[in-house]
């Protein structure tokens, strides 16, 4: 069995931490299994899938924009389907298909189970998500879905109804519910009916079949090239709802969507992250803070209190769910980001009448990693080292810096550096246009850099 694991979203639920970089499954809010250190969701589930030697034989699609920051936290090996653009899960698990298909050679009757990165489970939901390869095969369903045993009539899930029992644990899905009223949801839960977890399962054989149906690609390379092409849409809408035969699986652990404020607090081991003082009489607060001033509540129970450079949120833990209404509209720059070789955060940004623009970061790049080799063509930079050491290239002249060093960058400069130690550096860049686009980079692997620029010192 081949897992592919979805990453998307732009975490507007749990704004200000999280944005279009780094949505809810990069925030590290979880303690990991030691209780020793915090753990985001994808570390938690990838960490899990090992445990359950499934890693090995999944892979992670995702945005481009959420590449480096799962390279960070999960390592520069872990393998990973980068979408062109964003357009849904259909799209996204098209791509995926071709690219199991024709890159990686996996057998057409290989068996493919899709889910979320982000579920918050038991170690054995796993071991069930194994068994739905023997199902999809036993029943010889188009789709094998896993759904979880409801707790309670809850509004904000979807309902998979069941059909008939089948005496081997599984059931033929009737119909599907989106979202019901409590009475609804009762009713439902009588049925036998399970909360939809977003997990499922199918031959490779199946997509690739619809693929060539709608007249698509079925080559990686090629799918890539047409991938703005591909309807925007779900993969419930263009599949699931057309399929003939739909097979589901009960899981009856402990499952939670940690999408919210209120949900993801349940499940912190500690009422304060970063700067922050709650006072004795609060019951049922939280402050999480990613700022370096600190944060006090008093006398506020069941609130959250969330701060990081993109905003700062006060919500009573009930509403919290709405926070998404509110910032819909909040857009710009992400104030912080992780990366394949550290972090950054925007200390200030102005954009002056005559058209100039000024950014100012606070840039920290991990012992042995370094920046891509790069140029830009709309902005000079100047660099500050204000900690640690390492080693600089700029226009192919190596030069060890350290901390107090000053570095101008000109306009069109190649340039790169490698941290030797921790560093941290200040970084303004001045130009006509200060955005992301704005970087060709030459090269990322730094023997690769030193080798291309060696010999032109």
């Amino acid at each position: 069995m081949r897992l592919v694991l979805l990453s998307g979203g732009s975490g507007k639920r749990l704004w200000p931490l999280s944005n279009d970089s780094r949505s809810k499954q990069f925030l590290k809010m979880l303690s990991n299994q030691n209780g020793e250190e915090r753990e985001s969701m994808v570390q938690r589930v990838w960490g899990q899938l090992s445990i359950s030697d499934l890693a090995d034989n999944s892979v992670i699609a995702t945005s481009k924009s959420q590449v480096d920051m799962i390279k960070s936290q999960l390592g520069l090996d872990v393998p990973i389907i980068t979408e062109p653009e964003r357009r849904d899960t259909f799209p996204a698990i098209a791509l995926a298909a071709t690219y199991l298909y024709s890159v990686q050679n996996t057998n057409l009757n290989q068996v493919v189970g899709i889910l979320p990165v982000d579920s918050y489970v038991e170690d054995h939901f796993f071991n069930r998500v194994r068994e739905l390869e023997e199902v999809l095969l036993d029943s010889n369903a188009d789709l094998a879905l896993m759904g979880v045993t409801p707790t309670f009539p809850s509004e904000k899930y979807g309902y998979i109804v069941p059909k008939k029992i089948n005496k081997n644990d599984y059931f033929v899905v009737d119909s599907f519910k989106e979202k019901p009223k409590e009475e609804t949801a009762k009713s439902l839960m009588e049925k036998n009916a399970l909360w939809n977890c977003g997990v499922f399962a199918f031959r490779l054989s199946y997509i690739i079949d619809l693929l060539k149906e709608k007249g698509l690609p079925v080559q990686y390379d090629e799918l890539v090239e047409q991938y703005s092409q591909l309807p925007k849409n779900s993969f419930d809408y263009e599949v699931v709802e057309k399929a003939n035969h739909i097979i589901a699986l009960p899981y009856d652990g402990y499952w939670k969507d940690l999408g919210t404020w209120n949900t993801i607090t349940e499940e912190m081991a500690t009422n304060v992250i970063g700067k922050g003082i709650i006072s004795e009489d609060v019951k049922n607060s939280h402050v999480i803070n990613e700022l370096d001033i600190p944060v006090t509540l008093l006398g506020v129970s069941h609130a959250v209190v969330a701060a990081s450079p993109d905003g700062i949120l006060v919500t009573d833990k009930e509403s919290s769910p709405k926070v998404k209404e509110y910032v819909k509209d909040v857009g710009g720059r992400p104030m912080y980001e992780e990366r394949r070789w550290g972090w950054y955060r925007v200390l200030d940004y102005t954009k002056y009448e005559e058209g100039n623009e000024v950014l100012t970061k606070r840039i920290g790049i991990h012992s042995g990693k370094n920046l891509s080799y790069q140029i830009h063509y709309k902005r000079s930079e100047v660099w500050t080292i204000v900690k640690g050491e390492g080693v600089l290239i700029l226009n192919n002249e190596h030069k060890h810096v350290r901390t107090g060093d000053v570095i101008q960058i000109p306009l069109s400069a190649k340039h790169a550096i490698k941290a030797t130690t921790d560093m941290e550096i200040i970084e303004v860049q001045t130009g006509s246009e200060l955005i992301e686009e704005d970087i060709v980079r030459i090269a990322m692997d730094w023997d690769e850099i030193e080798e291309m620029s060696k010999y032109k010192r």
